[in-house]
């Protein structure tokens, strides 16, 4: 049997190949991790990847370690963290302030009025996810809400446990720029929007929480 020359010839290939799959893994979990704005369960992303769970975990501890510096190349800028029982990318903390000032420059001196909307939302919904905006605004909000986190008009406050989201609330700097000193002042938003029913007891508040 070992002077088969079939056996010979499938054999070597057929070692090789598990590298070349658990790279094409990790591939395709960086493609998914760059999009994704909520952390994502090993469960998610597996189905994501069409990969088993094993290897999905395989994969992103590596991921982890190239990105540390711990695979012999430098250390990136941003990481691969799990954060409420999901993955997601980040900045890394020290680069966060150079992250923050390239952004604010960036950022137009008014609002725009997708920005605007999204800023009523969460004033008057907070605390919100990202997927709970985009529900009520019927558009996908993310880039929206990188820039409202880059004025500094809204915050993180915390992640949800069950499912990693994280919810949005406004900051002190609204309020200063609204004049107002609490959320407490914000008008009845039913009688000036067409479906502010969507935004539940909260428009109904005033953003009273």
């Amino acid at each position: 049997m070992t002077n088969d020359p079939t056996t010979a010839e499938f054999a070597e290939p057929a070692i090789a190949a598990a590298p070349d799959i658990a790279s094409d893994v990790a591939r395709r979990l960086e493609a998914i991790l760059l999009i994704v704005e909520e952390p994502q369960s090993l469960v998610s992303l597996a189905a994501a990847v069409s990969a088993p769970v094993p290897a999905v975990r395989q994969a992103l501890e590596s991921l982890v370690d190239d990105y540390d510096g711990r695979s012999g190349g430098p250390v990136r800028g941003f990481e691969l963290r799990e954060v409420g029982g999901g993955w997601r990318l980040y900045v890394r903390e020290e680069l966060d302030d150079l992250v923050s000032e390239f952004v604010g420059g960036q950022a137009p001196t008014r609002l725009s009025q997708a920005a605007l909307e999204t800023l009523a939302v969460i004033a008057y919904k907070q605390p919100v996810t990202r997927s709970q905006v985009a529900s009520i605004r019927a558009v996908n909000v993310d880039s929206v809400v990188r820039t409202l986190l880059a004025r500094g008009l809204v915050t993180e406050l915390f992640a949800d446990a069950e499912t990693g989201a994280i919810n949005y609330g406004t900051t002190d700097a609204l309020l200063t720029h609204l004049g107002i000193n609490s959320l407490d002042e914000l008008p009845h938003i039913s009688p000036l929007l067409d479906g502010a029913d969507e935004l539940g007891d909260g428009a109904e508040e005033g953003g009273r929480r």
